[in-house]
């Protein structure tokens, strides 16, 4: 199932998407009642979803994201070893959907685009084993976690770098019922490959990711995860169109530009 969060001509709500995913014109959004946790039910009215328009799938609590959870990642950012897994928030006011601008602080240079993977959680939970960790994801998006390189290094911590408002583009729809253990992974700026990777390549993988953010901190339904990026991340500018592609998922895009510019 493809759920996700539409603005219609009626209003604000979560719908599943139905219909070939390779035919987006094709697809029809029905709307769920409340929320699409547990067993969604739905109201009985739908729109073609070319005539809604595609907003972040989810309203999260929180974001928790891990970093260098790819071994190429690390060597391309100077190296180091890390033996658990290293965490961090963004605020959820950091999150925007497909096509909404990400905006480029006046004050940051470089600003880096990161693709990842990204787990949504499906009910309360706290001190997860590994192995129960599905049990608790609702299902998976795209996310990019965008980054403010030289505030990163400025400041000795990543919450200002990582946290602006427009910094967390997720989207398009949560996919429910795909394996997250090996999918293509593919950024594109302006058309052209930035990244290109595989989940099977994170160092800790979404079982050992879930249990260790969840002994820190209890985890509620719609809650994000981000499971780290690949090699490749790159500085993006105004005028610049970011893709990310992930397998069995979508594409989440965003444009960016610089604020003070339209």
């Amino acid at each position: 199932m493809r759920l996700g969060r539409i603005a219609s001509p009626d209003g604000v709500a979560f719908v599943s998407i139905e219909g070939p995913p390779d035919q987006p014109g094709e697809a029809i959004a029905r709307e769920i009642a409340e929320h699409p946790f547990g067993a969604p039910t739905f109201t009985g009215r739908q729109w073609p979803l070319a005539d809604t328009r595609l907003l972040a799938p989810i309203l999260a609590s929180k974001v928790v994201c891990m970093g260098k959870n790819y071994a190429a990642h690390i060597e391309e950012m100077g190296g180091g070893t890390f033996e658990d897994p290293i965490i961090f928030l963004k605020p959820n006011t950091s999150i925007i959907g497909p096509n909404t601008a990400i905006q480029l602080p006046a004050d940051a240079h470089p600003v880096h685009f990161e693709g990842e993977l990204a787990a949504v959680i499906g009910r309360p939970c706290k001190d997860v084993p590994a192995a129960r960790a599905a049990e608790n994801i609702l299902g998976y998006t795209i996310a990019n976690d965008v980054s403010a390189r030289d505030q990163q290094k400025k400041d000795g911590q990543w919450m200002r770098a990582k946290g602006h408002d427009t910094f967390c583009p997720v989207g398009p729809w949560i996919v429910t019922d795909v394996d997250p253990a090996d999918l293509e992974l593919r950024t594109e700026v302006n058309g052209e490959v930035k990244q290109r990777s595989r989940t099977s390549l994170m160092i800790h993988d979404i079982g050992a990711i879930v249990e260790w953010i969840s002994r820190v901190m209890t985890l509620l339904p719609g809650d994000l995860i981000l499971t780290g990026t690949p090699e490749g991340v790159a500085p993006i500018e105004d005028g610049d169109t970011v893709s990310i592609t992930v397998e069995g998922i979508g594409t989440l895009s965003n444009p960016v530009v610089r604020k003070g510019h339209q």
